[in-house]
């Protein structure tokens, strides 16, 4: 079935939105945790964030145009810091609430049910419930010209994994985890591993490790 331009251009609005959303398959899915300089709280699902470099360990995220209020950009440009946390399959309901519009003063993790916690003396909050934390701090940004989206760069400052499911290489388990991955903007799928395979190499068919 081929779908052009042409036709897909003139579907409803969220059809629309949910057809191209899902293109792109699989993604990982986390809170993101932020606060201001008045200590109000902020807590928003992302289904964006994106792996930039590993040395320097650099992290990032896709943010919606801010010609509207967009409390998680606002806290981050104000304070910088700001957590990544996974979502497992426990969250679920509690996690996809944090996208309905709140008010900026009132915290998705007091109306969504969801626990936070400080650690490490870092400055904003993560998600206790999570199994996958990750505290960040904002570098720079690139506005996307065509769009008008944003690309948040910030860089890792610490990690708090639940259990010690890092492999002998350095790649983290996490599926053990039990972390989640969507699809379109609200489909949430279970992760299972199906074999990990050696580097490429050209002429050496890849082997199973």
């Amino acid at each position: 079935m081929i779908i052009e331009k042409k036709e897909f251009s003139k579907y409803p609005k969220h059809f629309k939105a949910n057809f191209i959303n899902s293109l792109s398959g699989f993604k990982s899915l986390n809170l993101i945790g932020s606060i201001n300089t008045k200590k109000q709280e902020n807590l928003a699902i992302i289904n964006s964030v994106v792996h930039l470099g590993a040395d320097p360990a650099l992290i990032g995220f896709i943010s919606r145009p801010d010609s509207v209020r967009k409390d998680t950009l606002e806290n981050i440009r104000e304070i910088k810091d700001f957590t990544i946390n996974n979502i497992n399959e426990k969250m679920i309901r509690r996690a996809h609430q944090t996208s309905a519009r709140y008010e900026k003063d009132e915290s998705e993790f007091d109306y969504c049910d969801i626990n936070k916690e400080y650690l490490n003396g870092f400055s904003a909050p993560f998600v206790q419930e999570s199994q996958l934390k990750i505290a960040v701090r904002y570098l720079t940004e690139k506005r996307i010209e065509i769009n008008n989206t944003i690309l948040v760069i910030a860089e890792i400052v610490f990690i708090d994994l639940a259990k010690d499911c890092v492999l002998d290489d350095g790649v983290i388990a996490i599926e053990e985890l039990g972390s989640l991955c969507g699809s379109s903007l609200n489909g949430y799928h279970r992760t299972e591993l199906i074999e990990r395979l050696s580097y490429a190499k050209v002429g050496a068919p890849p082997k199973k490790i």
